[in-house]
C-alpha cells in the first residue's frame, strides 16, 4: 500500500521521528499496511463516513481508512510524539484529518460528529484502555448510539470475552452488555509477529453492529446484576446475588435459584435487571 498512496513506509516513518513504541501507553505498531488495510475493509465500506479512530500511532490503520474513501477522519491520539508523522498523512489527505491531542477515556466522542453524521469507530486499541473504552461507547447517552458500527482490536482473550454467551468458559459481564446491545464477532486474528514490538499474546478484530431496538433495561440495574452474579460465578444465585435481593429477586424473575451466573442468557439478566 506504500505505492497506492504514495507515503515513506512505516518502518521510514518510525525511525525518522523517533518513535519507539511504549509500554506505559500500551503501544504495540502495526506495520503491514496489507493488514491495516484488510482491517479497514472489515469494518465495510467508507465512502462518505466520517471514522474515528483512537490511537493511531505512526498512522498505518489511518492511511488505510484514508486510502479506502474516508470522507473525514478524526484520530485521538495521546502520544504527541506521532503529531509531526500525522501531520504527513494530514498533508497528503488535505482536509480529511483531523487530529485530536488527548487522552481517550476523557473525551466527550458524541460531541466529535454532529447528529445524524454516519460514524464507524476503527481502531487498534492501546491493550491498556481498550475494554473501558469499548464499555463506554457501549454505554452513551442515548441509543442507538451516534455509531454506525465498530471494528476493533484487542487482545484475543478479551475478545473471547466479548463474544462468549452462556455456558461458555469466558462469559461474564463483558458478554452481557455486549450481547444486550451489539451482535459481534471475532473477524480475524493476528500474530505476535505482525506489531513492533511483538506483544505476548494474540490479538484479534472484533467486529459490532449495535442492536438497533435492545431488550428494554436500565443500565445500572443490569451493571448491578451482572456485577453481583459474576462476582461469585461459582457459586448458586441464590448465594450470589445476596446483595441484590437475592431468593426473593429469583423468585419474581422466574429463575431457579440454584443456577449459576454463567448459565444465564442475556435475556435472563435483563429479566433480572427489570425485577429489582
Amino acid at each position: 500500500m506504500a505505492t497506492l498512496d504514495g507515503l515513506p513506509p512505516l518502518r521510514d516513518v518510525i525511525q525518522r521521528h523517533g518513535l519507539d513504541a511504549r509500554k506505559a501507553l500500551g503501544q504495540n505498531f502495526l506495520l503491514d499496511l496489507n493488514i491495516t488495510q484488510k482491517i479497514a475493509r472489515t469494518a465495510g465500506p467508507l465512502a462518505g463516513m466520517t471514522v474515528i479512530e483512537v490511537g493511531p500511532g505512526p498512522g498505518g490503520l489511518t492511511r488505510a481508512i484514508l486510502a479506502l474513501g474516508a470522507e473525514k477522519l478524526i484520530v485521538i491520539e495521546r502520544d504527541a510524539r506521532c503529531l509531526p508523522a500525522l501531520a504527513e498523512i494530514g498533508e497528503h489527505y488535505p482536509g480529511r484529518l483531523e487530529v485530536i491531542e488527548g487522552d481517550a477515556l476523557k473525551i466527550d466522542f458524541e460531541t466529535l460528529v454532529a447528529p445524524g453524521t454516519p460514524v464507524r469507530i476503527i481502531a487498534n486499541l492501546p491493550y491498556n484502555v481498550g475494554t473501558q473504552l469499548l464499555i463506554n461507547w457501549l454505554l452513551p447517552k442515548s441509543w442507538p448510539p451516534f455509531w454506525q458500527s465498530m471494528t476493533l482490536m484487542f487482545q484475543r482473550e478479551v475478545g473471547l470475552r466479548i463474544v462468549a454467551t452462556e455456558e461458555d468458559d469466558h462469559y461474564g459481564r463483558l458478554g452481557v452488555l455486549c450481547g444486550w446491545r451489539t451482535q459481534a464477532h471475532m473477524a480475524f486474528d493476528l500474530p505476535p509477529q505482525a506489531f513492533s514490538p511483538p506483544p505476548k499474546v494474540t490479538s484479534t478484530v472484533v467486529q459490532f453492529e449495535p442492536r438497533l431496538q435492545p431488550l428494554p433495561c436500565d443500565v445500572a440495574q443490569l451493571e448491578k446484576v451482572t456485577q453481583a452474579a459474576f462476582g461469585q460465578r461459582r457459586k448458586m444465585l441464590r448465594q450470589s446475588l445476596k446483595p441484590v435481593g437475592g431468593e426473593a429477586l429469583l423468585a419474581r424473575a422466574g429463575i431457579d435459584p440454584q443456577r449459576r451466573a454463567e448459565t444465564l442468557s442475556v435475556e435472563e439478566f435483563v429479566t433480572l435487571a427489570n425485577n429489582l
